[in-house]
């Protein structure tokens, strides 16, 4: 069983200060749920509570002594769509989609090993892991995206509606400048926001490693588009400025988009927009270091 006390801290920070009333709901009803899919799908818990910023995770073993991870979520634009990315993928680089309760998001997943984190490689070795993140992306995008999922193109266009606004509110001349650059090259390719399905957040904690397969990817805030648009979390995370270029390159070698990079580059830009919009959003006047120094790098300044 679940009891509210043993709810991880982290989490229900996490629902209370971005979901607010609807968070504090969702928390408060995480035990009944948890016991009704564990009864429901004949499973035993097997150890602690894991949790991201979205989600409660169960450790359980099925009826047929499988062991299993019981995934308690608040569904929500970003996660809408993950049965369904998962059901396409079919295992192929990614975590197995066991079970899917439709009406309250609920999924049971292969279980994978938690205490094995892409992040671990990359604190030894970087060029290690974004091979593998880009290896991954090479497989995830080769699967056209299913109906319905949501798209880039009309993602793009918000952006680029928001950017005017977000210039007006940017402090530093060099910077309003930047972004601007950046914005350009995405309207460049947002006419063709392309049709892949795309992981979305492929960072080194997203990436478990896995009994069938050295490395799977979790947790996908799925969307159809292209490729280029998820190689930015990969040259963020575990941020070295002076890895930036070679990171970029070796993505898009690995994830087979070297025949046009500029293509990715131009996309890659178009999340470090993402990331500024979103930013601006919160109250900041001027861009993150990270977005700073790789809109720098790709737009050759």
């Amino acid at each position: 069983m679940v009891d509210i006390a043993e709810i991880p801290d982290g989490l229900v920070e996490a629902q209370v200060r971005w979901n607010g009333d609807a968070g504090r709901e969702f928390i408060a009803a995480l035990p009944a749920r948890a016991a009704r899919f564990l009864e429901r799908w004949e499973l035993r818990r097997t150890g602690p509570l894991m949790h991201g910023v979205t989600a409660l995770v169960v450790p359980v073993v099925r009826a047929d002594g499988s062991a299993a991870a019981l995934k308690l979520q608040r569904v929500d634009e970003e996660s809408a769509g993950e049965p369904d990315a998962l059901r396409a993928w079919g295992g192929r680089g990614a975590v197995r989609l066991l079970e899917h309760d439709g009406e309250t998001g609920t999924l049971l997943l292969e279980r994978l090993d938690e205490r094995r984190h892409l992040s671990a490689v990359a604190e030894r070795d970087s060029r290690a892991a974004v091979r593998v993140i880009g290896e991954l992306l090479a497989r995830l995008t080769a699967v056209v995206a299913p109906e319905g999922l949501r798209g880039l193109g009309a993602m793009a266009a918000e952006m680029l509606d928001d950017v005017p606004r977000a210039l007006g509110r940017l402090a530093d001349v060099r910077e309003r400048r930047l972004l601007g650059d950046c914005a350009a090259a995405l309207a460049e390719v947002a006419g063709e926001p392309g049709d892949r399905l795309l992981h979305w957040d492929l960072h080194y904690d997203n990436v478990l490693a896995g009994h069938r397969e050295p490395w799977l990817a979790i947790d996908p805030k799925p969307l159809a588009g292209d490729p280029g648009f998820d190689l930015l979390p990969a040259i963020n995370n575990n941020f070295r400025a002076d890895e930036v270029r070679w990171r970029f390159d070796l993505l898009t070698e690995a994830a087979g988009l070297d025949g046009d990079r500029d293509r990715a580059r131009a996309w890659t830009l178009g999340r470090v927009v993402q990331n500024c919009l979103w930013d601006v959003e919160d109250g900041e006047d001027e861009m993150q270091e990270e977005q700073l120094v790789v809109a720098q790098v790709l737009l050759g300044r």
